[in-house]
């Protein structure tokens, strides 16, 4: 190494289910100037496969690796409940951290771990993956730029099969997070009002049927679509507007405009001129540079820290996904709508 050249990052996984041994490869693999150091997780066969054919040290516990190993960087994919402790245990001891979403179990710990981070001068950060999906980054982009004009409706389909693995918490805290972050990341605007319903068909414990609405403060209309019991797999989002609608495929990472022909009629500022009506147009599939939205973001994290920018996901914007999902949990459960100062506290 010269010395022009970056340190080498390392970096370490805590919990190694599916999304974890994923993290495991993706450092391993696909990061450039990161090395996976450590792994660990209470579970002995999954460390053991995590490591194998790796250099990377295995563990029996998070507090095991951070006591033993010097971290920059750390992927927290345990559960929910125990985002928390091991966030705190790696921020005192100088490591960067990603904890998956959702952010922690309430408001309450998602600040104590922010405030951690700020104490300790670390990046904490959260894995809202479909941030970093090519089709939302490349919408975004667009939306940006006004291609769409005012915005009137962001509609987001998840739709699955039942997973057996989640017993702790309903289809709307496990996947609407998800979308919420997402609507309000290309929106750059909050709800002023939230509602929902849900019905319970499979889970012995929670909802498994979620369709929520939200009105922003730009206008628009926010629907959500989400459930357990759907025998295929979908998920896209959608943006209608006054030039027409993109609809986005996470799945796939495509991206279609369907143009409104009657609203080329511009102003002199390039605006829509009072659009009135709206016709069926030809369909244009925008050119997407596919990438593994893991790698994305694990990209963007090693390279946030490196470069000292802020983090790719603020911890705070993911905290209020979480509340505006338990927020539609309670809205459902007691047939109202959430507004005002109530709604207010879940933003703030």
């Amino acid at each position: 190494m010269t010395g022009s050249e970056p340190r080498v990052l390392r970096a370490g996984v805590v919990g190694l289910g599916m999304m974890g041994r994923n993290h495991v490869r993706v450092w391993d693999e696909a990061v450039d100037g990161v090395e996976l150091v450590a792994v660990a997780d209470p579970e002995g066969e999954a460390v053991h496969r995590a490591t194998q054919g790796r250099t990377a040290h295995g563990y029996a516990s998070a507090e095991e690796m951070l006591a033993a190993e010097s971290l920059d960087l750390l992927s927290i994919v345990a559960p929910t409940s125990l985002h928390l402790p091991i966030a705190l245990a790696a921020l005192n001891a100088g490591t960067h951290v990603l904890v998956e979403k959702p952010i922690a179990a309430s408001r309450e710990e998602a600040e104590q771990m922010i405030a951690a981070a700020k104490r300790a001068g670390r990046m904490l950060t959260v894995g809202h993956i479909e941030r970093f999906n090519p089709a939302i980054l490349e919408l975004r982009r667009r939306l940006a730029a006004g291609e769409l004009g005012r915005i009137f409706e962001i509609r987001a389909t998840r739709l699955g099969p039942f997973p057996a693995r989640i017993r702790d918490v309903g289809v709307v805290v496990d996947l609407a997070p998800h979308d919420l972050d997402v609507m309000r990341f290309l929106l750059g605007s909050d709800p002023v009002r939230v509602y929902a319903e849900t019905e319970q068909r499979i889970h012995t414990d929670h909802e498994d049927l979620f369709v929520g609405l939200m009105k922003f403060t730009n206008g628009a209309v926010g629907v959500l679509d989400i459930n357990w019991l759907t025998p295929t797999k979908v998920r896209t989002l959608s943006v209608t507007g006054e030039r027409g609608m993109y609809v986005a495929d996470y799945l796939a990472q495509d991206l279609v405009f369907y143009p409104n022909p009657d609203a080329r009629r511009l102003d002199g500022n390039g605006e829509a001129a009072g659009v009135a009506s709206v016709a069926e147009g030809e369909m244009t599939r925008r050119a997407i540079r596919r990438q593994e939205p893991l790698v994305v973001e694990l990209t963007e994290f090693a390279r946030a820290v490196r470069e000292g920018a802020p983090p790719p996901v603020d911890p705070h914007e993911a905290m209020v996904a979480l509340l505006l999902a338990r927020a539609m949990v309670d809205s459902a459960r007691d047939g109202r709508v959430i507004a005002g100062d109530e709604l207010r506290e879940v933003l703030a």
